[in-house]
């Protein structure tokens, strides 16, 4: 069976690790490789490797970095298939939603290809008499990534293209469940003329994750997982000096009001909901049915999710994959059982879906539950699968209040044609992205990517200009140039301009 080794200072290597992990294939349902699991000094050599690239690479030109990602962003474009077909088979998702991974990804590579512009500093002539001001921002040293398994590209391309274009070195710890698409990106950075040691990868489990937080080579780490995982991160990265991107969980709200086109509304809902099987943190879980519109959207909700087709993603016909191991699946299936002990009405049941010719897989299918209140698990838990629960209010301001309630704040939508609505909606309801019209609305590169409460632990967002600022530290420099060699007037009292 295939092993999937490690990539530190240009080079494949299983350094120190004797441990391994099984890679499935989740339409499968049988593992396709095995991944080494690293040790506290196989992340020592990887930190190691970036220290060394660090002492040139943080002094490299801004020119160097940005044509190195000028030809990275190329060989994105060149292995974009050959890149789906590797999520697909460790992911399960289908080949064009590993495409689409892969485009949102490859906009923060070219949003770091202009990172010049993003690093100037400014200057402030004559702040008093012969003395001016400037700033800039320089890199931090070696920086870490621990990414999840659902997007096992564009979530690592959130973080490391961004902190190597500003300067520093990288070691990206990626889910050892989608070990293999990280493995191919080292390799492309090496093929752009990316200096060996700069970008480096460790796999492993929670051995190789507790070494990168506890490692005094480690400047900044960034994380995105599950809430509780996230508060773990923040507190022993931070416990040990680092600076913390700790992205967590979601329970992501879609309001439909009476006045939506419902056609539209469950159309998007549908996808929001089902696409990547629901394992996405800017999934739509809960669709809030305000007045009229219950009725109707459940309908139509109902019809779309029965001709959603079901079966491996490397089939371009199929819309939904599986989901990534067994255990997920059996999340998915008691969630739904619990739901309907708890008073939800079970409209689709995807619990007893088969697949032809893949009976082992991990496939379930979509499942969509009415009547949902607040007191039901199938609302309060992020269950990362296929179901979405409607939960029905009476107005507009109840749904807002449903919203701010919950614990998550990561992303919620509105379905409108008010703009009066749609404008009370931005600006009462306490998320971090919000989509009018949009159900995920995932920000462009050139913003930053974060919620609120506990769907973002500490305050540090991710990519765009968060991820510019949290990957550099500034530098304020006051400078005179005396008009002659002799003594100049000085004296005790704190300086002040004049």
């Amino acid at each position: 069976m295939k092993t999937i080794d490690h990539w530190i200072n240009g080079t494949a290597t299983t350094a120190g690790s004797t441990r391994t992990a099984p890679v499935y294939d989740p339409a499968a349902g049988k593992a396709r490789a095995e991944v080494l699991l690293a040790e506290p000094s196989d992340v020592d050599t990887a930190v190691a490797a970036a220290g060394k690239a660090f002492e040139s690479w943080g002094d490299s030109s801004l020119s160097q970095r940005t044509r190195v990602m000028f030809a990275f962003r190329e060989l994105l474009v060149k292995h974009e298939d050959e890149l789906a077909r590797i999520i697909s088979s460790e992911h399960g998702k289908v080949l064009d939603d590993a495409r689409g991974e892969i485009v949102r990804g490859r906009e923060i590579v070219e949003y770091a290809c202009g990172i010049a512009d993003a690093l100037k500093g400014g200057f402030s002539d004559q702040v008093s008499r012969d003395v001016d001001v400037h700033d800039f921002r320089q890199p931090l040293g070696v920086v870490a990534g621990i990414t999840p398994f659902n997007f096992p590209i564009m979530v690592p391309l959130w973080m490391h293209p961004i902190a190597i274009a500003t300067g520093n070195t990288f070691v990206l710890k990626p889910s050892e469940r989608v070990p293999s698409a990280s493995r191919l990106v080292a390799e492309l950075y090496a093929e752009a003329g990316l200096p060996d040691g700069v970008f480096n990868v460790v796999n492993g489990d929670k051995v190789a994750v507790d070494a990168i937080l506890e490692h005094p080579g480690v400047s900044a780490v960034s994380f995105v997982g599950s809430t509780p995982i996230a508060k773990y991160v923040h507190e022993r990265a931070t416990a040990t000096g680092k600076r913390v991107q700790a992205l967590g969980g979601a329970k992501n709200h879609a309001v439909v009001l009476p006045d939506a086109d419902l056609e539209y509304a469950a159309n998007h809902l549908t996808a929001a909901a089902f696409g990547s099987a629901g394992q996405r943190c800017m999934a739509i879980s809960i669709g809030v049915a305000v007045g009229s519109a219950g009725d109707g959207l459940i309908e139509i909700l109902k019809r779309k999710a029965a001709e959603i087709k079901v079966g491996p993603g490397h089939d371009a016909g199929n819309d939904m994959g599986p989901v990534v191991t067994e255990a997920a699946r059996q999340r998915v299936i008691d969630s739904v059982a619990l739901g309907a002990e708890q008073g939800a009405t079970v409209v689709v049941d995807g619990r007893e879906l088969r697949v032809a010719g893949h009976e082992g897989g991990f496939f379930v299918g979509p499942s969509l539950l009415d009547n949902v209140t607040t007191g039901m698990s199938a609302y309060r838990d992020e269950i990362f699968g296929p179901v979405l629960g409607i939960v029905r209010v009476d107005t507009l301001d109840e749904a807002i209040a449903l919203i701010n309630a919950n614990p998550y704040g990561n992303g919620a939508a509105v379905f409108t044609g008010s703009g009066e609505a749609a404008r009370r909606f931005q600006r009462e309801v306490k998320v971090g992205m919000i989509g009018v019209n949009v159900p995920i609305p995932v920000p462009m590169s050139y913003y930053s990517f974060g919620g609120w409460k506990d769907s973002l632990i500490g305050d540090s967002p991710i990519h765009g200009p968060a991820g510019v600022r949290f990957y550099t530290r500034a530098k304020v420099v006051t400078t005179r140039w005396p008009h002659s060699a002799g003594p100049g007037a000085s004296g005790f009292n704190f300086p002040t301009s004049s």
